[in-house]
């Protein structure tokens, strides 16, 4: 599917409205309500989001100032967010939500109109624009679900899932890599149920191993807010197999993950 920034930030504003709808009507106490992240409240989960919107927004519109930022993030990882923790605890909940709306308007009023393919800097290695925004909506669907998981609330599966199966499913080499395991040489196709009732498919029709099942429980394996037992994906081939138990569509080490039996269905 060809990237067209329009779409792309057009998307990330339906996910955003999504998680406006969930959290807007919370009192003190909702905000406050525990996720799965160990230590992490619903209102974390909307600070950092509204955190990394900025910074994103930064490195669109000023890479030279990001730049800076990135060379003291990268110095001091662990101690930069619990700072920001901290720091982003100090709004309160209706104020990290208008912050949330404000950086992701002035991210989107820096992006739209850039050609997909445009570089931009992020803490890890440079990537196009169009896989920033993409990210984002990654990130903000990850994210929500901690937010709908904690609230007992149904996350209704959308269109906007495409972007995270496709972050995961061409993450299967980094997750590997982030476990420091080799990469299989043999390829792996994926083929997800979408919400429309139609099939989306990553990789080779004639690869010989194959992971199939809904996109929702997928997009869930892969940003790991579900263990792979409580999922309905099916693998053809042990490496396929295998990478269900690492998959990461995230960047950086692998993640605490979830537990089997955690969230029944």
């Amino acid at each position: 599917m060809a990237a067209s920034m329009p779409s792309l930030c057009d998307d990330l504003l339906a996910e955003t409205a999504v998680l406006d709808a969930l959290v807007r009507p919370l009192d003190d106490e909702g905000w406050l309500t525990p996720t799965a992240a160990p230590g992490w409240t619903v209102h974390d989960q909307v600070a950092h989001l509204a955190h990394f919107d900025e910074d994103a927004r930064i490195g669109a519109a000023d890479p030279e100032r990001f730049a800076g930022m990135r060379a003291e993030v990268l110095a001091d990882v662990d101690g930069f967010v619990a700072r920001a923790t901290e720091e982003d605890r100090k709004k309160s909940g209706p104020e990290v939500l208008a912050w949330l709306h404000e950086q992701r308007a002035g991210l989107i009023a820096a992006v739209r109109d850039l050609d997909p393919s445009t570089r931009v800097p992020w803490y890890g290695p440079d990537m196009t624009v169009a896989s920033s925004i993409t990210a984002r909506i990654m990130e903000t669907w990850a994210h929500g679900q901690d937010c709908f998981d904690a609230l007992g609330v149904e996350h209704e599966p959308s269109g906007t899932l495409y972007h995270v199966a496709f972050i995961g499913a061409r993450a299967l080499p980094n997750s590997y890599r982030a476990n420091r395991r080799d990469v299989p040489e043999v390829p792996v196709r994926v083929e997800l149920g979408a919400p429309d009732g139609s099939t989306w498919v990553f990789g080779a029709d004639d690869a010989p191993q194959v992971v199939r099942g809904s996109a929702m429980d997928f997009c869930l394996l892969v940003t790991q807010r579900r263990h792979v037992d409580d999922t309905d994906l099916v693998a053809d081939g042990d490496d396929a197999a295998e990478w269900l138990t690492i998959a990461q569509a995230f960047a950086g080490p692998p993640g605490a993950g979830r537990q089997p039996g955690e969230f029944v269905r």
